[in-house]
């Protein structure tokens, strides 16, 4: 079934049928005319004027959050701020519902009523989620490195790119990359620049990293296709509009600042695995850390360890309470820093070579 309700309601400023004889026609067709088209400025206004409202909320909340991520002086202040700027929020979201609706019960007419069909092409349809949403964590890895291993050559590339009449050129050529997988990719790579202290490549690389998130956000928030957005988000960025462009150069800056303080952790963690590492080496017979154990030992007995002396060691384990040094040495045993009777066994083995040579 076809609904034609949407017909029904149609303005035209040159109705005849509603004119009186003694009324100028040609004068009230002008005046239809013009308060129309008022109305539809007024309304455009309001839409521009709610939409820059809306971004620089959303700029000033999620500046607000990530100084409470970096735990920046004056949480409780930022903390209320971020309270007010939450209730903030819903109301905004209330006047978008609003202009929808008022946009709905508006009139047609000659200038809404039809578009026109040929002025350009575009992808205008958001990619489905459903089976990327269904994949396992396993999948998506396995998606993923497939990506890389296919596309490795040109997404390098379009990292190392710096104008944007370039980035755009190839991003057209090679629509393909303009995908969450290459933003995660280039993520990476700033991680693992800035591990290697190459603060300058990392830099850069961070840029094309955050045009790429750019224009995957400007497609979620018009729930369009990521590459049917190349053309605004570069047309936006190289007009150099100040609000848009401070906001883009305070994003790169805020995502430079998680990369180093990512990197950082990344690297502690690599330490941190390495000293456990080393550290499970080290473990004696019984389980136990040979240097922790010498640092829990009495100074009288690390004395004895140090100097290496057997009978020092025999008279201060003598001089010591039983359980005491029962304990001590067990631990000492467990670790490696004792290894019992191991003179008899070195006599041992040299009995037993020597027995060989006669043979």
């Amino acid at each position: 079934m076809v609904d034609y309700s949407k017909w029904k309601n149609i303005e035209i400023s040159d109705d005849e049928d509603d004119t009186h004889p003694n009324i100028d026609t040609p004068s009230l067709f002008r005046w239809r005319h013009q308060a129309r088209v008022e109305r539809m400025e007024n309304y455009e206004q309001e839409v521009e004027s709610y939409a820059k409202h809306r971004s620089e909320h959303e700029n000033k909340l999620k500046e607000v959050k990530q100084k409470i991520e970096n735990s920046a002086p004056n949480l409780d202040a930022l903390k209320k701020s971020l309270e007010e700027l939450e209730k903030e929020h819903v109301n905004i979201i209330k006047k978008g519902d609003e202009l929808k609706k008022k946009e709905k019960v508006m009139p047609w007419n000659v200038d809404t009523i039809s578009k026109p069909g040929f002025a350009k092409t575009v992808i205008n349809t958001k990619p489905s989620k459903s089976k990327q949403e269904t994949l396992t964590e396993e999948e998506r890895e396995a998606r993923m490195e497939k990506f890389i291993k296919e596309n490795e050559k040109d997404l390098k590339h379009y990292g190392m790119l710096r104008r944007f009449e370039d980035s755009k050129a190839f991003l057209k050529a090679h629509s393909h990359l303009v995908c969450e997988d290459t933003a995660n990719y280039l993520v990476i790579w700033c991680i693992n620049l800035e591990m290697e202290k190459k603060c300058d490549l990392m830099a850069h690389v961070a840029h094309q990293t955050i045009c790429m998130q750019c224009i995957l956000e400007l497609a979620k928030h018009l729930d369009y296709d990521p590459r049917a957005c190349l053309e605004s988000f570069f047309m936006r960025i190289q007009m150099a509009d100040p609000e848009y462009k401070a906001s883009f150069d305070e994003e790169l800056k805020l995502f430079k600042q998680r990369i180093t303080k990512r990197a950082h952790e990344k690297m502690e963690e690599a330490i941190k695995e390495a000293e456990e590492e080393e550290r499970q080496q080290r473990l004696g017979p019984g389980g136990l850390d040979p240097i922790e154990v010498f640092e829990s030992l009495p100074d009288e007995l690390k004395k004895c360890f140090e100097s290496q002396e057997i009978g020092l060691l025999q008279e201060t384990i003598a001089n010591m309470p039983e359980e005491d040094a029962k304990y001590h040495m067990k631990r000492c045993v467990d670790s490696g820093l004792w290894i019992p009777n191991a003179n008899k066994d070195k006599d041992d083995t040299a009995e037993g070579e020597e027995d060989a040579n006669n043979e």
